[in-house]
Order: structure tokens, then C-alpha cells, then sequence
């Protein structure tokens, strides 16, 4: 089983849509037995918070439905996640700094390194603005996590079976 996390700060904007579109993608793909997601954040914030309000209205939009709790980052996800996967640089550097030894390192990206429009920019945080912010995550995320997808796939050969 493959395992994925993906982290912003309070895990109710950025990271759950991240985990929402992967999850709708891997069963998509009939990948579900062998691939599984999760989100969190860096901050305390929202802890056992549902995803923004914003977040789950656009995704509904998008038709996609979010069921989430958000939680904090912890040691035990080093051990836990293959992938963990960040949407922007301030989060990667909070992350970093928790694997004092470096030892997990090879598990860290940025979402976006996976962009094909703007490769290895930061997911801007759709917190403080209005809708179309919320819209704007949302492409980005969609085409960033499908072509992360896509490296999973074949960096782990996994055999995909569109329903």
C-alpha cells in the first residue's frame, strides 16, 4: 500500500482539496486497494475542524465532496507516509525542521513541482480572499495531483483499471 500526505498550515483549505481530488482520481482509476491519502497541517488551528466553508462549497462546485477532519502534523507520519507531499515552501520548511536527522527527507515534495504550468511554485493560501481564490487552488491542485498521480503510478508500476 502507497501512502500519502499532504500538508498546508491549517489543513481546512488547501490540503483536504488535495486529498479529496486524489481520492476521486484513485478510484477513478480503480486504484483504491493500493493507494491511500490523508492531509494535515502544520498549525494546531483547526484541529478536528471540517475543511472551510469556501473549500467545501467550491468543491462541490467542482463536483467533488470533501469528507474531513483536520489534524496535525506529527513524528509518526514520517514512518507512517511514503510521500509527504506539501503545498507550499513555509510548510515543507516546518516539516524539515521536525526530521531532525534528515532521515525522511527522501519522502518530501512540493505539490507543485508536479505542475506543468508552474513548476515548483507555492499554493497559494485562499484564506483570506474570496471565491475566485478558492477556484484558482482548485486548478491548480487538479492538474498538479494528476500528474503526481501519474509518477506514482509509474514510478510504481501500478496497474490501472478505469471504472
Amino acid at each position: 500500500m502507497i501512502k500519502v500526505l499532504f500538508v498546508c498550515l491549517g489543513n481546512i483549505c488547501r490540503s483536504p482539496l488535495a486529498q479529496g481530488l486524489m481520492e476521486m482520481k484513485i478510484d477513478e482509476l480503480g486504484l483504491n486497494d493500493q493507494i491511500k491519502v490523508d492531509s494535515c497541517g502544520t498549525s494546531q488551528y483547526h484541529i478536528g475542524e471540517q475543511p472551510d466553508e469556501r473549500t467545501l462549497k467550491n468543491a462541490l462546485k467542482n463536483g467533488l465532496k470533501l469528507e474531513h477532519q483536520a489534524r496535525q502534523f506529527s513524528r509518526k507520519d514520517f514512518r507512517t507516509f511514503d510521500y509527504i507531499v506539501t503545498m507550499d515552501k513555509a510548510n515543507m520548511d516546518c516539516v524539515k525542521r521536525l526530521d531532525q536527522t534528515n532521515e525522511f527527507s527522501d519522502k518530501f515534495m512540493l505539490i507543485r513541482d508536479f505542475d506543468p504550468v508552474d513548476k515548483g511554485a507555492d499554493v497559494p493560501d485562499p484564506y483570506f480572499g474570496g471565491e475566485e481564490g478558492f477556484q484558482h487552488v482548485y486548478l491548480i491542485l487538479q492538474r498538479s495531483v494528476s500528474e503526481f498521480l501519474n509518477q506514482i503510478i509509474k514510478t510504481h508500476g501500478l496497474n490501472v483499471s478505469i471504472s
